[in-house]
C-alpha cells in the first residue's frame, strides 16, 4: 500500500483519502445515477491521481428517503448501485491498484423498512421492541418530549398499533436503534465483521456522536442563540441527546470488532467542534482512529481566523491522537463556491501541508462549484421540510465532471441532479492534459507529501502572518518546509530566516526556483520552500 519512507506509520496515516457519493460519481447503465460499476470504471483514475484511499457514502439496500442513510439491509448492495458481486469486484480492482476502501457506516438509526424495525413496531411483546427508542405518550398527551428531529418537527412518531412513540433523530423513516441495548451493539459489530471480511479497510461512522439518548428522556433546554435565522430544529440545545457519555463507551465497542481484523481504521463524524473532539480519541480503551474535522469548511478565510483555528484544533487533540484534515464532503458546500476558485488553490496547498491525514471530496480536485438547483427541483429532504434556512445539500452533490460533453461524461441519461455551469473548464479531461490546472496541482501536492517525510510526519512550527499570507513550517530531522500562503488579491512580500528553493506553488510554474532572503508572492499564490539543512 501507499507507505511513507517511515515504514511504522499506519497506511491512514500515510495516504490522502477521497470521499466518493457514489449516486453522482459515475453511472454505467444510463439511469441517471452512479453505481459500482461506474466507479469501477474509474480506478485507474483514481490511482493516476495518487489518492491512497476511497471513502464511500453508503450503498447498502435503502428505499432513498435519505439517499441511502437509511438502511433496510446492513448486510446487501442496493439494486440501484449494483450486487455484493459488484462491490467485491471494486474492492479488488481497489487493492489491485493500492487503494483502500472505506464505507460508510450508519449505526444510529435503520430504515423503517429494515426487518429490525418491522418486528419491533409488530407488537409491544416482540424480542426486538427494545432494538429501538418506544416511550408512552406525555403526560398530557403527545409526544414524549420535546425533542426536535433535526428534518424539522417533533423526533417522535406515533405508532397506532402498539400504542406508543418511537424516536427518529433524523427523518420519521429513520427510526433510532435503542443503543442501551446489548443486542443492537452485538448485531452491529456483527455488520462491521461482515464487511471486514469481504476485504474493506475501515469505515466511517455516520452521526457518531447522537448514538445514545438520556433514558430518562429529560426534556433539552432552550437554545440561547436561536433567533429569526436560526432553522427551527435548533429550538433547542441538545444536552440529552448528543455526545451522552455512554456514547464513548459505544463507540469502544465498534473500535473492538474493527481491531479484530488487522490494518483496519476508524473514522466518525462528531459534532461539537474543537471543545468536544479529544474525547473520540482514546479513553479507557481506544475510540476513533479519525474523529472527522470541518474546521477548514467552517473557519473564516483569512489569516488569522485560519491560524486560531488551525492552533485551537491541534491543541485539542490528545498526544497520541493523529490529525485529520477535511476540505470538503457531501453535507458542506463546495469549497471552489465558498473561496472562490483562485483561492481553492491555496485551500488544497493548506490541506495536504498542514500535519495529519487529508481527505478531499470527488470534484474538489477540478474545482467543481455547488450546482445551481431551484427550490422547486430539491431533492435533498433538508430543503423540503425545512425550507428557506440554507440547509439544501443538493448543490454540492451535483454529478462529477469528466469531460465538457453535454452530461460531462457521467451519464448517457437524465443525470439525476442538474450537472451545473462552467462545465468547459471545471472537468477532468480538460485538466488532465494542463500542466497548470487545479487538477495538476492536487495531483502533484499528493505526490510531494507522499515522498517529503517533513510533510508526513514533521514537526507543525506555526509562524506569525505576515500581512495577508499565512505562514508555518515541518521540519523532520533537520529538514524543513515552509508554507506561505497568499489569503489575498493583492502581492505580498514575506521575511524569510534564510534563502530556500521552491518545491511546488498553487500555480504550478516556479518549481526548483531559488529564493534569497525575501520571498514575492503573487496573488492567490502560494508556495512551499525547503531550507537546506543547517
Amino acid at each position: 500500500m501507499h507507505q511513507s519512507k517511515d515504514s511504522r506509520l499506519e497506511w491512514w496515516k500515510c495516504c490522502s483519502i477521497y470521499q466518493i457519493y457514489p449516486r453522482s460519481f459515475q453511472d454505467s447503465n444510463g439511469d441517471g445515477v452512479g453505481d459500482l460499476s461506474g466507479l469501477l470504471a474509474r480506478v485507474d483514475y483514481l490511482a493516476w491521481l495518487g489518492v491512497g484511499a476511497v471513502w464511500l457514502s453508503p450503498v447498502y439496500r435503502s428505499p432513498m428517503a435519505d439517499f441511502g442513510y437509511d438502511i433496510s439491509d446492513y448486510a446487501d448492495i442496493d439494486p440501484l448501485f449494483g450486487t455484493v458481486a459488484d462491490f467485491d469486484r471494486l474492492v479488488e480492482a481497489l487493492h489491485q491498484r493500492e487503494i483502500r476502501l472505506i464505507l460508510d457506516v450508519v449505526p444510529n438509526h435503520t430504515s423503517d423498512r429494515h426487518s429490525w424495525f418491522v418486528e419491533s413496531r409488530s407488537s409491544r411483546g416482540n424480542p426486538r421492541r427494545d432494538w429501538y427508542v418506544w416511550a408512552d405518550p406525555g403526560p398530557e398527551g403527545g409526544p414524549p418530549n420535546n425533542w426536535l428531529s433535526r428534518f424539522g418537527g417533533s423526533a417522535w412518531e406515533w405508532d397506532e398499533r402498539t400504542g406508543q412513540y418511537y424516536y427518529h433523530a433524523f427523518l420519521r423513516e429513520q427510526p433510532d436503534l435503542n443503543w442501551h441495548n446489548p443486542e443492537v451493539r452485538n448485531a452491529f459489530t456483527d455488520v462491521l465483521r461482515f464487511w471486514l471480511g469481504r476485504g474493506v479497510d475501515g469505515f466511517r461512522v455516520d452521526a457518531s456522536a447522537v448514538l445514545a439518548e438520556d433514558p430518562l428522556l429529560r426534556d433539552d433546554p432552550p437554545n440561547p442563540d436561536f433567533d429569526r435565522q436560526t432553522p427551527p430544529p435548533e429550538r433547542f440545545k441538545r444536552i440529552f441527546t448528543d455526545a451522552r457519555p455512554e456514547t464513548m463507551r459505544y463507540i469502544e465497542e465498534l473500535r473492538a470488532a474493527v481491531d479484530e481484523f488487522p490494518n483496519r481504521v476508524l473514522l466518525g463524524e462528531v459534532q461539537g467542534g474543537t471543545d468536544r473532539i479529544g474525547q473520540f480519541y482514546d479513553g479507557e480503551r481506544p475510540r476513533f482512529h479519525l474523529p472527522l474535522n470541518f474546521l477548514l469548511l467552517d473557519a473564516e478565510w483569512n489569516p488569522a481566523s485560519l491560524t486560531g483555528a488551525i492552533d485551537q484544533y491541534i491543541n485539542a487533540i490528545p498526544d497520541t491522537g493523529w490529525p485529520v484534515w477535511i476540505l470538503g464532503s457531501h453535507d458542506k458546500p463546495r469549497i471552489a463556491t465558498r473561496v472562490g476558485l483562485k483561492q481553492a488553490r491555496i485551500a488544497a496547498m493548506l490541506l495536504f501541508t498542514l500535519p495529519g491525514t487529508p481527505i478531499f471530496y470527488a470534484g474538489d480536485e477540478i474545482g467543481m462549484p455547488d450546482a445551481e438547483i431551484p427550490p422547486e427541483e430539491a431533492r435533498d429532504p433538508f430543503e423540503i421540510l425545512v425550507p428557506g434556512y440554507g440547509l439544501n445539500r443538493d448543490p454540492e452533490r451535483a454529478p462529477m465532471r469528466w469531460d465538457d460533453s453535454d452530461k460531462a461524461g457521467f451519464t448517457v441519461g437524465e443525470p439525476w441532479l442538474p450537472i451545473g455551469e462552467d462545465v468547459k473548464d471545471r472537468n477532468v479531461a480538460s485538466q488532465r492534459g494542463d500542466s497548470q490546472s487545479l487538477l495538476t496541482l492536487y495531483r502533484q501536492l499528493i505526490a510531494l507529501r507522499q515522498r517529503e517525510p517533513a510533510l508526513l510526519i514533521g514537526q507543525y512550527l506555526p509562524l506569525r502572518s505576515q500581512g495577508d499570507v499565512l505562514l508555518f513550517e515541518r521540519c523532520s530531522h533537520g529538514n524543513c518546509l515552509l508554507i506561505g500562503l497568499n489569503i489575498s488579491d493583492a502581492s505580498q512580500t514575506v521575511s524569510l530566516r534564510s534563502g530556500g528553493v521552491l518545491r511546488l506553488n498553487t500555480h504550478v510554474d516556479r518549481i526548483d526556483e531559488p529564493i534569497a532572503s525575501k520571498l514575492v508572492l503573487r496573488a492567490n499564490e502560494g508556495v512551499v520552500l525547503a531550507f537546506p539543512p543547517p
